[in-house]
């Protein structure tokens, strides 16, 4: 009987993928508050498999790293040093299994890192067919009638659509026979193959079809991008909103952390951490909506590991927990109430930084700033204070 250990899986995602639009490769945007790599490393880690490898573009390494905030820290270490790409998906491909031979897997999973939807079950479909198959695709019926058409854009030929499939990925085969087959081609300069399955019949090898998944998407164009999204907000109808308060005194000092920025001041604020009172209740808020606790009972102050800790580790650490249980960050929204200092000048560096630690755009991060009109603590400058709301989905 195959097990997960025995298979490795290469994930391909060494593209450009402009298409897509957005400005950046379409396997680095976001889609549903992560970028779609870490929902496809994601789905594989899921599973206990051999290793998972990412083929990534000579200068995507930057982009990767901001990949791994995304995915689940339980099972980030199932996920092998990212493989350069080559100059074509054949080639990327190629290079992948070559970075396995030393380790020499029974079977290997390849998969398109742009099916950042894939449902498990058809990752368990395509494993078990290994079990009696070298070579095993996911592939779909066509439902419309297929023409072929002639150059000058006339209908040649109706085609038999009861003979035809769209094939998907994961493409499961014999970690031997895939090598081959990938390193025979090379040797003949066959290139230009279409997909691994392609591959396999050109060396003359045999290819095994189980049914694909409807849902199974390949995100290419802006309109795919539109499709994933409602596709994930069907999925995930449990929007929880979470509050977060926090409020520090000033003692003696030159600047605060407000939001993951430092501000000149004439004082400090007080505390176990850095004291950024607003990521402190912004973590609250998040930690709120998922029913796990509040930031003292993760980082409790008794412990003296967190003393001085900058507190974006604290925010961090709860969305990689929002993350973990299959969830995503809509919005965060902030209030702080001081007296001083004027928030004005660093409102957008604040929203920026959260935005970088949090994960999401620009435009899902509040931040608002009032006084309490001279009434109270803050109103005697001995402190500031912050509210925050976070809006998550959950499966």
């Amino acid at each position: 009987m195959t097990t997960y250990a025995e298979i490795a899986v290469i994930v391909v995602a060494a593209g450009s993928g402009q298409r897509a639009g957005g400005g950046i490769p379409k396997q680095f945007r976001n889609l549903g508050g992560m970028p779609v790599l870490a929902r496809t490393l994601n789905l594989f880690c899921a599973f206990d498999f051999h290793s998972v490898i990412p083929v990534i573009g000579a200068d995507q390494f930057d982009d990767f790293e901001n990949v791994l905030k995304f995915v689940r820290a339980d099972v980030r270490k199932r996920i092998a040093s990212p493989v350069l790409g080559g100059n074509s998906r054949q080639a990327s491909v190629l290079n992948g299994l070559q970075a396995l031979v030393h380790s020499s897997p029974r079977f290997v999973l390849i998969h398109d890192g742009a099916r950042a939807l894939t449902p498990s079950d058809l990752v368990q479909r395509v494993t078990e067919a290994l079990q009696t198959n070298d070579s095993v695709v996911p592939a779909l019926l066509i439902s419309d009638t297929v023409k072929e058409v002639s150059p000058s854009g006339m209908i040649s030929a109706t085609l038999n659509r009861n003979k035809l499939r769209t094939v998907q990925t994961p493409q499961g085969f014999r970690f031997q026979a895939i090598l081959d087959a990938h390193q025979a081609a090379v040797a003949r300069k066959v290139d230009g193959l279409m997909d691994d399955a392609s591959v396999m019949e050109w060396a003359g090898l045999p290819v095994r079809i189980v049914p694909g998944a409807a849902g199974n998407l390949k995100i290419t164009t802006v309109d795919d991008f539109e499709i994933a999204e409602r596709q994930i907000f069907n999925e995930r109808q449990d929007i929880r909103v979470g509050q977060g308060y926090d409020v520090h005194s000033f003692v003696p000092g030159d600047h605060i952390w407000l939001g993951g920025v430092k501000i000149a001041h004439t004082h400090k604020l007080n505390g176990h951490s850095d004291s950024d009172v607003l990521l402190h209740a912004m973590t609250d808020a998040i930690l709120g909506a998922l029913g796990d606790g509040d930031i003292g009972v993760h980082f409790p102050p008794s412990d003296n590991q967190w003393r001085g800790m900058a507190s974006k580790v604290f925010l961090a650490d709860a969305i990689a927990r929002l993350h973990a249980r299959g969830g995503v960050l809509a919005h965060l929204d902030g209030t702080l109430v001081c007296e001083a200092p004027k928030i004005g000048p660093h409102r957008e560096a604040i929203r920026a930084e959260i935005a970088s630690i949090a994960g999401i755009s620009l435009d899902r991060v509040g931040l608002k700033a009032t006084t309490s009109e001279k009434l109270g603590f803050v109103g005697r400058k001995e402190g500031v204070a912050a509210f925050a709301t976070a809006t998550v989905r959950l499966p």
